[in-house]
């Protein structure tokens, strides 16, 4: 399996909506095309499709990856390490111990040149943890988990007040 491999991801951004399938698969084409060496690890979970790039089968190891928020919708270009990795421009969200990334709306918008350096960078923090070189995989498409449940949109509650105004306007 490879880049060519998408029966599971398309399958698991089915629900999504057709812009934002555009903008995971330009992400996708983008980073496949530098790395290509390196492994896909997908994962299917109850908040979010989520999928990375590893140079083993370990998330651990991963060093870039995208996410797509079940009820956000938002598109997520993020680094798994990547308060470990340089952002001299500061565009990175995140202030935990580890993950960074920023909101890809519109792949016309989208930093290519300054994510190329951040992904280098990245890369080889990822290689510098893994211990055990025998775990160094080349080019797999590995779907990691799927919850078999998922995180759906829920209804906004209807105020009490509009439950009136209706009731009252069916009386007229």
């Amino acid at each position: 399996m490879s880049k060519a491999e998408t029966k599971d991801l398309s399958k698991f951004l089915k629900p999504f909506p057709s812009g934002v399938q555009e903008t995971v698969w330009f992400l996708r084409d983008f980073v496949w095309d530098l790395y290509p060496q390196t492994n896909e690890l997908i994962y299917d979970n109850y908040n979010a499709v989520a999928f990375g790039w590893s140079p083993t089968d370990r998330v651990g190891h991963t060093f870039c990856s995208i996410a797509v928020g079940r009820t956000s919708m938002n598109v997520h270009f993020g680094f798994y390490w990547g308060s470990e990795i340089a952002d001299p421009e500061k565009r990175l969200i995140g202030e935990g111990n580890q993950y960074r990334y920023i909101l890809v709306k519109d792949p016309a918008e989208f930093p290519k040149a300054y994510m190329k350096k951040l992904l280098t960078e990245a890369y080889a923090n990822s290689l510098a943890k893994v211990k055990d070189k025998k775990q160094i995989m080349e080019g797999l498409t590995i779907t990691k988990s799927v919850s078999e449940k998922k995180r759906t949109t829920k209804a906004k509650p209807v105020k009490k007040t509009a439950k009136k105004k209706v009731a009252a306007k069916k009386k007229k």
